[in-house]
């Protein structure tokens, strides 16, 4: 099962309703790769890439602290992962611009975010590095929402478009595996987002949760308590739908908030106690973790390195369907086995290598293709390596 998260900032109420709870339900029952999609964040984040590294380690902290497991669960960083990048060049061959576009989920996304025709050409083809994604881990069950339904559609038109070019299944297709929880709309009633600020964050204070329980929309009409109400569209039934076990209560209040006699105030102080219920104990366990960021990234070196010996293999697969093995041709298997023109190259390559998760500069004279220790200083180093 794969899942994941572009780290654009903390995650929040959203994430949890419609798919952390899940993750964590879920993962002692399938084998489970959660990945951190930094290079996808930089196709609408390309000016912000400092924001993108520090978000990393932002969500994270939010796995761990609503219970992922990574002794069962493999937590990986995209961009630790080059197999996965050049999966997604390849795929890029077998399908069209006019395909590409035809996405809604891209659509409805282009048009949030107000790109118009001004659409980073990263972005557009984001959904092919998703399948990248899924298939590098020969991934079978996708957890999404409905929206994200025509990229599950896409991934298996890629599968099966390689099937054809190859003669044979060379990944598996996948199924997604819909949520039951409604999507939860932002405190204003659209959709929540990070970069709308209209969401509440997993690592929330306590003030700014009861801020944000005190803006939610409810019903503009529901001017008195005395006033049937609308629970349709109304935001504070749609966090109390979606985090108060007290189903029956919540039935109830609905039916008094249509009938009149239920204000929006003391609607609004049962959802602000539910949530701080909910998100205390999250919190806390935050910012034990944060005290510690260097076990945090040590947790995601660890998940990249087993995510890139299982994406390696994917690699090889498509790389034969393309022909672009070296089987058979001497002078690669030449250059392959010569120890002294790698170490030569690297020695020249390695002082250009940036760690990614700060602002230092690589010195270790070999770079991060090469051996795996290399890639683990190079990629998640959190004080400068040295020679």
């Amino acid at each position: 099962m794969l899942t994941g998260d572009r780290p654009t900032g903390p995650l929040h109420l959203g994430h949890y309703a419609g798919s952390l709870q899940t993750r964590v339900a879920l993962q002692n029952v399938h084998q489970q790769t959660i990945l951190i999609a930094d290079l996808q964040a930089l196709t609408d984040h390309s000016g912000r890439p400092r924001d993108v590294r520090r978000n990393v380690l932002e969500v994270a902290l939010d796995y761990l602290a609503v219970g992922i497991d990574p002794s069962v669960t493999t937590i990986a960083l995209q961009s630790a992962i080059p197999e996965v990048a050049e999966l997604t060049l390849l795929y890029l061959n077998l399908i069209t611009l006019a395909r590409l576009e035809r996405n809604p989920t891209v659509h409805s996304e282009i048009e949030l975010r107000g790109f118009a025709r001004d659409i980073p050409a990263g972005f557009l083809a984001y959904p092919v590095s998703q399948v990248a994604d899924i298939t590098g881990f020969r991934a079978t069950l996708v957890p999404v929402g409905e929206d994200r339904l025509p990229m599950i559609e896409q991934t298996n038109e890629i599968v099966r478009r390689l099937a054809s070019l190859a003669g044979h299944a060379v990944v598996p297709e996948c199924r997604a595996l819909l949520s039951t929880t409604p999507r939860l709309p932002g405190v204003d009633g659209r959709k929540a987002s990070k970069s709308l600020g209209n969401a509440i964050a997993l690592s929330a204070s306590p003030d700014e949760i009861r801020d944000s329980v005190r803006a939610m929309f409810t019903d503009s009409a529901h001017m008195r308590v005395s006033d049937p109400g609308r629970v349709e569209g109304n935001v504070v039934f749609a966090y109390l739908d979606a985090f108060d076990s007290r189903h029956e209560e919540v039935e109830n209040l609905k039916q008094q908030y249509r009938n009149g006699g239920l204000g929006d105030v003391a609607l609004k102080r049962r959802l602000d106690e539910v949530l701080q219920t909910l998100l205390e104990p999250i919190r806390t366990r935050r910012a034990l973790l944060a005290r510690d960021p260097g076990a945090v990234l040590g947790i995601i070196r660890s998940g990249s390195e087993r995510a890139c010996s299982g994406a390696a293999s994917v690699l090889s697969d498509v790389r034969e369907v393309f022909f672009l093995n070296d089987h058979g041709c001497p002078m690669l298997e030449h250059q392959a086995s010569s120890a002294e023109t790698t170490a030569v190259l690297c020695q020249r390559l390695g002082p250009l290598l940036r760690c990614r998760l700060n602002d230092t500069l690589c010195t270790i004279p070999s770079c991060h293709r090469c051996t795996a220790p290399s890639r683990e200083t190079c990629s998640f180093s959190t004080s400068a390596p040295t020679q």
